[in-house]
C-alpha cells in the first residue's frame, strides 16, 4: 500500500469525503490517505497529524515523494491539536483506532470542532462508542459500511452535525442503524461470530463450581439480542 494504491478499507473511507473537502486526517501514519486524495484532485488542502514521531516522519517522507507539500502538511501532534485555524478544516478522518481512543481525541480536542466538520471515522473496535459520542454530541450517522479484509471486520461511521440529538434505540447504537438495516453478508457474519465467541464463555461458565448467575444472564440475553436483529 501506498499513496497510489489503497488498501481496501482506505478506499472506502477515501469514497466519503467530499470534493473539494478540507481535510485533517489524524493518526495518519504515512498519510497515505490524504496524499492519495491529492493525487487525484479530490481535496483542497489536508493536515496529516501524528503523534508519534516515527509515524509523522514517514507521512513527511511520503507527501515530499509525491511532491505534495503544497497542499498536504504533516504535523506532529497530539490529535485534533494538528488543526489550526487558518487550515478551516470541514472534514475529519480518523481511522484504525479504537473506538473509546477516537472519542478520547474527539472530545479533548472538541474546540477545534467549533465549526462542525464532517467525521468520517473507522474504529477497529468499540462501535458503539462512536454512534454513543457522535449521538450525545448532535451528530447524525448519515452513513455506515462494514468490509473485510486481511481476515479484520471494519466498520466506517459518517457523521455530519445537526445540532441536536439523533433518535436511536439501543440496537442501532449496538449494530448501526444502516448496518442493521442493510444485513451485508459481512455485517451477518460478524455477529454470528460475536453470538459464537459469546457462547464459548457460556459453556466455560458453566463447567464452574459456581456458576455466576448474573452473569450468565447477562450473555444470554445479549445472545439473544444479536439473534434477534440477525434473524429477525
Amino acid at each position: 500500500m501506498d499513496a497510489r494504491q489503497l488498501s481496501k478499507r482506505l478506499e472506502e473511507v477515501a469514497s466519503f469525503v467530499p470534493d473539494g473537502a478540507r481535510l485533517a486526517d489524524i493518526g495518519s501514519d504515512h498519510a497515505y490517505l490524504p496524499a492519495n486524495l491529492a493525487l487525484n484532485g479530490k481535496i483542497a488542502f489536508a493536515v496529516a497529524g501524528e503523534v508519534v514521531k516515527g509515524p509523522f516522519e514517514n507521512a513527511e517522507h511520503e507527501i515530499k515523494k509525491e511532491g505534495l507539500e503544497a497542499k498536504v502538511k504533516a504535523r506532529l501532534a497530539n490529535g485534533l491539536a494538528a488543526i489550526e485555524a487558518n487550515d478551516q478544516i470541514d472534514t475529519v478522518t480518523i481511522c484504525g483506532m479504537g473506538g473509546p481512543l477516537i472519542c478520547e481525541i474527539l472530545e479533548s480536542g472538541k474546540e477545534k470542532l467549533s465549526n462542525h466538520p464532517l467525521l468520517i471515522l473507522q474504529p477497529n473496535v468499540g462501535e458503539e462508542n462512536v454512534r454513543v459520542f457522535l449521538q450525545k454530541n448532535g451528530y447524525w450517522i448519515e452513513d455506515e459500511r462494514i468490509l473485510e479484509e486481511d481476515g479484520h471486520t471494519y466498520e466506517i461511521i459518517v457523521g455530519r452535525y445537526h445540532g441536536e440529538k439523533q433518535p436511536l434505540t439501543k440496537e442501532e447504537l449496538m449494530f448501526g442503524p444502516f448496518l442493521m438495516r442493510n444485513q451485508s453478508p459481512v455485517f451477518v457474519r460478524k455477529w454470528q461470530k460475536e453470538i459464537e465467541k459469546t457462547n464459548r464463555v457460556l459453556s466455560q461458565l458453566q463447567k464452574a463450581n459456581q456458576v455466576p448467575v448474573e452473569k450468565k444472564r447477562e450473555l444470554e440475553t445479549e445472545i439473544k439480542r444479536i439473534e434477534g436483529v440477525i434473524n429477525g
